[in-house]
């Protein structure tokens, strides 16, 4: 298997046909120009546990086109999978052993793939300490976790200072209906036409279609420089693998740095059918805007999908207004059934969110002015007790009350998907989420649409809660 010009490695009898036996893989843009220190300290300071995360994030994008959410599972279908980093003096190696074949062509890797996977060892190395001292990332204070996410993107090479056109952030589930993933198709379809980008989560289903269309639209209207961002976490690339569409890919450290992400890099944003990791998203949203600080904030926001999502919308919208209130509510507009009218709004929204920025002197490619307290920039691990202890109360102002909501949502995500989760809830049993009367049960209620609907997991096997509601 000779992948890069010149490579030691050698194809070995394999009696797996889904596998490669051993490969060598040179950068052709991202990490390809490194300095000598910078080879050594990448090659020889990892410790076990960034090896072990690389490890993962690794194979996860290798195993971009397989239809999984388990990531325990693809680490057994993939048990001798290695990885490992090969100094050179023209720079570094990936070194890959029992490696997922459908990332290959004959003997040579899918660009894309490649472009992925030295973007998941460029942001690893990033945004760990030991590995690039010089960087000194500083998590203190809320200032201070901002300027983290800032200069993430921007090493990522994703912050355009002569951007003139918007960027949609599309969010929706993973595990979505054919109806809904073709309406995700039509809607970036028509944002493309008007020469919009688009950024996802990078996963498959409502994150996947956006891009889909996206690119045959820019294709016809000859635009040659379309961004299809991708941005995931450690934490959820197993369980939603880079899709093949994303051609700038980032890893930020987790899920909060992640949402930050995606509203300070939005001109607008559309939120398509999905489960409790949409609902986490939109809690967010919503939450942030919700601080008296931004009410200035015109940020436009559509919840869309096809006939067959609309009383998916309606229960939405019905949590929405009997927890955060009619306030919250007016803060997104619900289009059934019209992929042009969506585009349209977004179209606009961009053109105005720039104009404004423009106007006041502001970063077009990054919302600085926008306020996001520590509280949700704060990592919330989910585990029993602090699952239990959340705050589900009336008496919370309406963006603390979507924060502890936001924070509900991301530990069912976590105890349905993530490794970390998964584990506790099989060792432990169910989260137990508390609350007071008509607030929990309309997240109970919220929670049972999602599991009838299947909107908790891929395919068809039987969904068995990783969280109990105790009112």
């Amino acid at each position: 298997m000779n992948d890069i010009p010149n490579s030691p490695a050698a194809p070995a009898p394999n009696d797996r046909p889904d596998v490669i036996d051993r490969v060598q893989v040179a950068p052709e843009t991202t990490l390809a120009v490194l300095s000598q220190n910078e080879v050594t300290a990448l090659c020889q300071n990892h410790s076990p546990a960034l090896r072990e995360l690389l490890r993962r994030c690794v194979l996860a994008v290798l195993s971009s086109g397989i239809a999984n959410d388990d990531a325990e599972g693809l680490f057994a279908r993939f048990p001798d999978f290695e990885v490992d980093l090969v100094q050179q003096d023209r720079g570094v190696l990936l070194d890959l052993k029992s490696a997922p074949a459908l990332s290959f062509v004959g003997d040579h890797m899918i660009r894309g793939v490649r472009e992925h996977l030295f973007a998941v060892l460029r942001d690893l190395i990033y945004i760990t300490p030991a590995l690039d001292a010089e960087q000194h990332l500083s998590f203190a204070g809320s200032d201070g976790v901002t300027d983290v996410v800032f200069r993430i993107l921007r090493n990522a090479g994703i912050l355009d200072a002569t951007l003139s056109h918007g960027l949609t952030v599309c969010w929706g589930g993973h595990a979505i209906s054919r109806d809904e993933y073709d309406y995700t198709k039509q809607v970036g379809y028509e944002l493309g036409l008007r020469g919009l980008d688009v950024c996802t989560g990078c996963g498959p289903g409502a994150m996947k279609g956006p891009m889909k269309g996206a690119t045959i639209a820019h294709a016809k209207q000859r635009v040659d420089s379309g961004r299809y961002i991708g941005i995931t976490e450690p934490g959820i690339i197993a369980a939603e693998a880079p899709n093949p569409i994303v051609n700038a890919l980032i890893i930020m450290p987790d899920i909060e740095k992640r949402l930050e992400a995606f509203v300070r890099l939005a001109h607008g944003i559309i939120i398509f059918p999905g489960g409790v990791g949409t609902a986490e998203e939109l809690l967010y949203l919503l939450g942030v805007l919700a601080h008296p600080d931004n009410a200035e904030q015109g940020l436009t926001v559509v919840l869309t999908g096809p006939p067959g999502s609309a009383d998916y919308f309606a229960a939405l919208d019905e949590f929405v207004r009997m927890t955060l209130g009619p306030a919250s509510a007016d803060r997104y507009r619900i289009v059934i059934d019209d992929p042009a009218r969506v585009a349209e709004l977004l179209s606009t929204g961009s053109a105005s969110s720039i104009k404004r920025r423009q106007a006041a002197g502001e970063a077009v490619y990054f919302n600085w002015q926008l306020v996001i307290e520590q509280g949700y920039q704060n990592p919330f691990v989910a585990t029993h007790a602090a699952m239990a202890e959340l705050q589900i109360s009336d008496e919370l102002p309406s963006h603390e009350l979507a924060a502890n909501l936001r924070r509900a949502f991301s530990g069912i995500v976590a105890g349905n998907v993530k490794e970390s989760g998964v584990r506790a809830v099989a060792s432990h049993g169910p989260f137990q989420i508390h609350g007071q009367g008509r607030l929990i049960r309309a997240l109970d209620n919220l929670l049972r649409q999602f599991v009838a609907q299947g909107r908790m997991r891929l395919g068809d096997r039987d969904y068995q809660p990783c969280y109990e509601i105790v009112q």
